[in-house]
């Protein structure tokens, strides 16, 4: 698509000094925007849940036929050893690119495997944190319009670092009812235990609550980006099983000051864009000329690039250029906004990074594109987006685990809180609490001691 320098999207101004009680509410707007789609969403992801869980198979066959995503032949599942065949089908340059990305992710992912430890608290007394990797996981991968291979590697590489028994990835094929080759091979190269062909909601239904008719057991957490169908579904099925967090429009923002180069920030800008004509992109910055300079590069990228029409899209709604008077004011913007990706072009990038607390992830420098951390950094790309950095992680191996607690007691340590015990026991008015602890030492002969 052609797209007219002249009518290019000019990127809306964000006003971060004003008073007026216009740009307070579309400040306030931008920071406290959230992940979790609307009740709406929420409703229609619900009914398909619900029907899955009470049909099975055949509620997710239909699902895949009214929403699309299902395979051509109508099967559900495809099976490891079809996966490993595809890995042996790889083009060579594919099955090297895919490797080192693998290989990237696994060298990060294995500096974060949590440390299990033993405490002791007083004489008698020790706890144990034990941490345990989750026997069974499923990993949502987004698909349908365009294969997402890099997603797939970014959530099922630190599951296997963390030692999970079995992983499923669900994923929904393409327009004509075929999942591409390059993230069958991803999959099989990652040891897959089995794909579950199926988008949206009925993918999120099959693997939390399981698919009896199709082989397919309920898995223990559910992960992986994907659009407002899955992000609601994920949240409806909480309360049965593991989440890792809600996934809303993928998100960027770029801080800099007048050294930077504005064909990299316009490149940065327009690659966050890229994702989908819902994602924001927001330059903030402490210099007119540089704001500037870029929308000019932008308008040149819109004639050149292929998505032309949903990057102008997603400019002219969510594009945003915030100009501050000073940097200070500039970084208390981003920590506000808690972005998923910040990239930072300012003389001492470094510093500035040092100052943020709040954004999924941060690229320093010129010479540090989101797409490199997308692909093949080896970080994850599995995100907080909509001001969840303010409190989430980026996903990782402690995902795909979780603790539990083991208490050791002797004689000694119990006598040392006895009597704390039994007063809060008994200012709480559970005097059962209490009676299980005294009962240990005025009846000694049901623990197998001598009264």
């Amino acid at each position: 698509m052609t797209v007219d320098t002249a009518a290019a999207p000019i990127l809306r101004r964000l006003d971060l000094g004003s008073n007026e009680t216009a740009a307070v509410a579309e400040r306030r707007a931008l920071i406290r925007r959230g992940a979790a789609p609307d009740e709406r969403i929420r409703a229609e992801a619900r009914a398909i849940l619900d029907d899955v869980r009470a049909r099975g198979a055949a509620a997710v066959r239909e699902a895949n036929q009214r929403f699309g995503g299902g395979l051509s032949d109508g099967r559900l599942v495809l099976e490891r050893a079809e996966l490993v065949a595809a890995r042996d089908r790889l083009p060579d340059e594919d099955r090297s690119g895919l490797e080192q990305a693998i290989d990237h992710v696994r060298r990060f992912a294995e500096t974060q495997r949590p440390e299990s430890t033993r405490t002791t608290i007083a004489p008698g007394i020790e706890i144990e944190r034990r941490w345990l990797p989750l026997d069974r996981v499923g990993c949502y991968v987004p698909g349908g319009s365009a294969p997402y291979p890099s997603s797939l590697v970014m959530t099922v590489g630190p599951a296997v670092v963390a030692g999970v028994r079995e992983i499923v990835v669900a994923t929904p094929a393409d327009a004509k009812g075929a999942i591409h080759p390059v993230l069958l091979g991803a999959a099989g190269l990652l040891d897959v235990d089995a794909l579950l062909v199926a988008g949206g909601a009925q993918a999120v239904a099959a693997l939390a609550f399981g698919l009896e008719d199709a082989g397919v057991d309920p898995v223990d957490r559910i992960v992986g980006p994907g659009n407002a169908w899955v992000t609601a579904a994920k949240l409806e099925v909480a309360g049965f099983i593991g989440i890792d967090l809600p996934a809303g429009p993928s998100e960027g923002l770029v801080l800099a000051d007048d050294s930077a180069d504005p064909v990299i920030v316009a490149a940065d800008l327009v690659t966050q864009a890229e994702h989908g004509p819902d994602s924001p992109a927001i330059l903030v910055t402490t210099s007119a000329d540089l704001a500037a300079d870029v929308e000019r590069e932008i308008a040149r990228l819109l004639t050149r690039l292929e998505r032309s029409a949903i990057l102008a899209r997603a400019l002219a709604e969510h594009g945003r250029i915030a100009i501050t008077p000073d940097l200070d004011a500039a970084i208390a913007f981003v920590d506000a906004y808690a972005p998923e990706h910040l990239s930072i072009a300012v003389r001492d990038a470094d510093a500035v990074a040092a100052r943020v607390r709040h954004a999924g992830s941060i690229f320093v420098g010129p010479w540090a594109p989101e797409s490199a951390g997308d692909y093949a950094t080896g970080a994850n790309h599995v995100l907080p987006t909509g001001g969840l950095a303010r409190a989430c992680d980026p996903l990782g191996v402690e995902a795909f685990g979780r603790y539990t607690q083991i208490q050791r007691l002797d004689e000694g340590g119990l006598a040392a809180i006895r009597e704390t015990v039994g007063r809060l026991a008994s200012a709480e008015g559970l005097t059962a609490h209490r009676h299980a602890v005294e009962v240990r030492f005025t009846e000694r002969d049901r623990i197998g001691e001598p009264a």
